[in-house]
Protein backbone atom coordinates (compact mmCIF):
# COMPACT_ATOMS: atom_id res chain seq x y z
CA UNK A 1 0.00 0.00 0.00
CA UNK A 2 2.39 2.54 0.61
CA UNK A 3 4.11 2.12 -2.73
CA UNK A 4 0.61 3.07 -4.09
CA UNK A 5 0.14 6.00 -2.02
CA UNK A 6 3.37 7.14 -2.69
CA UNK A 7 3.25 6.67 -6.58
CA UNK A 8 -0.59 8.58 -6.22
CA UNK A 9 1.00 11.59 -4.31
CA UNK A 10 3.62 11.69 -7.17
CA UNK A 11 1.30 12.25 -10.04
CA UNK A 12 -1.37 14.16 -8.04
CA UNK A 13 1.91 16.76 -7.82
CA UNK A 14 2.93 16.12 -11.23
CA UNK A 15 -0.32 17.04 -12.10
CA UNK A 16 0.24 20.44 -10.42
CA UNK A 17 3.40 20.90 -11.79
CA UNK A 18 2.71 20.43 -15.18
CA UNK A 19 -0.58 22.47 -15.29
CA UNK A 20 1.38 25.48 -13.78
CA UNK A 21 4.23 25.34 -15.93
CA UNK A 22 1.35 25.82 -18.60
CA UNK A 23 0.03 28.99 -17.25
CA UNK A 24 3.14 30.56 -16.51
CA UNK A 25 4.57 29.44 -19.90
CA UNK A 26 1.33 31.04 -21.58
CA UNK A 27 1.82 34.17 -19.57
CA UNK A 28 5.35 35.02 -20.86
CA UNK A 29 5.12 33.62 -24.28
CA UNK A 30 1.65 36.13 -24.76
CA UNK A 31 4.10 38.98 -23.24
CA UNK A 32 6.60 38.34 -25.86
CA UNK A 33 4.62 37.63 -29.26
CA UNK A 34 2.30 40.35 -28.73
CA UNK A 35 5.18 43.17 -27.88
CA UNK A 36 4.19 43.28 -23.90
CA UNK A 37 8.14 43.35 -22.83
CA UNK A 38 8.62 47.16 -24.05
CA UNK A 39 5.42 48.13 -21.75
CA UNK A 40 6.63 45.84 -18.88
CA UNK A 41 9.81 47.74 -19.08
CA UNK A 42 8.41 50.92 -19.22
CA UNK A 43 6.24 49.91 -16.42
CA UNK A 44 9.34 48.30 -13.72
CA UNK A 45 11.19 51.91 -15.17
CA UNK A 46 8.51 53.97 -14.13
CA UNK A 47 8.93 52.24 -10.91
CA UNK A 48 12.12 52.91 -10.11
CA UNK A 49 13.16 49.59 -10.62
CA UNK A 50 16.96 49.38 -11.91
CA UNK A 51 17.15 48.10 -15.24
CA UNK A 52 13.56 48.00 -15.68
CA UNK A 53 13.98 47.31 -19.37
CA UNK A 54 16.58 44.60 -19.29
CA UNK A 55 14.86 42.87 -15.81
CA UNK A 56 11.87 42.84 -18.34
CA UNK A 57 13.20 40.73 -20.62
CA UNK A 58 15.00 38.58 -18.22
CA UNK A 59 11.73 38.20 -16.30
CA UNK A 60 10.10 37.00 -19.66
CA UNK A 61 12.70 34.91 -20.89
CA UNK A 62 12.92 33.33 -17.78
CA UNK A 63 9.05 32.80 -18.21
CA UNK A 64 9.40 30.97 -21.18
CA UNK A 65 12.42 29.00 -20.24
CA UNK A 66 11.16 28.18 -16.48
CA UNK A 67 7.78 26.31 -17.65
CA UNK A 68 9.61 24.35 -19.71
CA UNK A 69 12.01 23.31 -16.84
CA UNK A 70 8.52 22.54 -15.17
CA UNK A 71 7.49 20.47 -17.52
CA UNK A 72 10.57 18.75 -17.87
CA UNK A 73 10.94 18.44 -13.86
CA UNK A 74 14.37 19.52 -14.09
CA UNK A 75 15.73 22.65 -11.73
CA UNK A 76 12.34 22.75 -9.77
CA UNK A 77 14.17 23.94 -6.55
CA UNK A 78 15.46 26.89 -8.68
CA UNK A 79 12.82 27.54 -10.87
CA UNK A 80 9.70 27.16 -8.43
CA UNK A 81 11.10 29.82 -6.00
CA UNK A 82 11.89 32.76 -8.49
CA UNK A 83 8.85 32.41 -10.45
CA UNK A 84 7.66 32.71 -6.26
CA UNK A 85 9.56 35.84 -6.34
CA UNK A 86 8.38 37.21 -9.81
CA UNK A 87 4.42 36.37 -8.26
CA UNK A 88 4.63 37.75 -5.32
CA UNK A 89 6.43 40.96 -6.57
CA UNK A 90 2.99 40.94 -9.02
CA UNK A 91 1.06 41.18 -5.64
CA UNK A 92 3.08 43.96 -4.54
CA UNK A 93 3.87 46.26 -7.55
CA UNK A 94 0.10 45.94 -9.12
CA UNK A 95 -2.69 43.05 -7.63
CA UNK A 96 -3.27 44.05 -3.67
CA UNK A 97 -4.49 47.25 -4.48
CA UNK A 98 -7.07 45.42 -6.43
CA UNK A 99 -8.36 43.72 -3.78
CA UNK A 100 -8.86 39.35 -3.60
CA UNK A 101 -10.66 38.60 -6.56
CA UNK A 102 -9.69 38.48 -9.89
CA UNK A 103 -13.05 38.82 -11.32
CA UNK A 104 -16.38 38.56 -9.70
CA UNK A 105 -16.11 40.17 -6.36
CA UNK A 106 -13.71 42.91 -8.04
CA UNK A 107 -10.90 42.66 -10.80
CA UNK A 108 -7.42 42.16 -11.09
CA UNK A 109 -7.05 41.15 -7.70
CA UNK A 110 -4.33 38.47 -6.10
CA UNK A 111 -6.76 35.38 -5.66
CA UNK A 112 -4.48 33.89 -8.87
CA UNK A 113 -1.58 34.64 -8.15
CA UNK A 114 -1.74 33.79 -4.36
CA UNK A 115 -3.49 30.12 -6.03
CA UNK A 116 -0.09 29.94 -8.39
CA UNK A 117 2.29 30.38 -5.41
CA UNK A 118 0.78 27.76 -3.71
CA UNK A 119 0.86 25.40 -6.36
CA UNK A 120 4.64 26.27 -6.80
CA UNK A 121 5.38 25.77 -3.01
CA UNK A 122 3.80 22.43 -3.28
CA UNK A 123 6.03 21.50 -6.50
CA UNK A 124 9.08 22.67 -4.39
CA UNK A 125 8.52 21.40 -1.29
CA UNK A 126 7.66 18.02 -3.12
CA UNK A 127 10.38 18.06 -5.45
CA UNK A 128 12.77 17.60 -1.91
CA UNK A 129 11.52 14.55 -1.07
CA UNK A 130 12.85 12.79 -4.45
Amino acid sequence: MPGTVERNLRQAIAIVRIAVAILLGIHGSTRILTGGVAPFGDFLAGRHIPLGHALAWAISIFELVGPLLLLLNRLVQLVAPLHIVILATGIALVHAKNGWFVVGGGSGGVEYSVLLIACLAAVFWSARLK
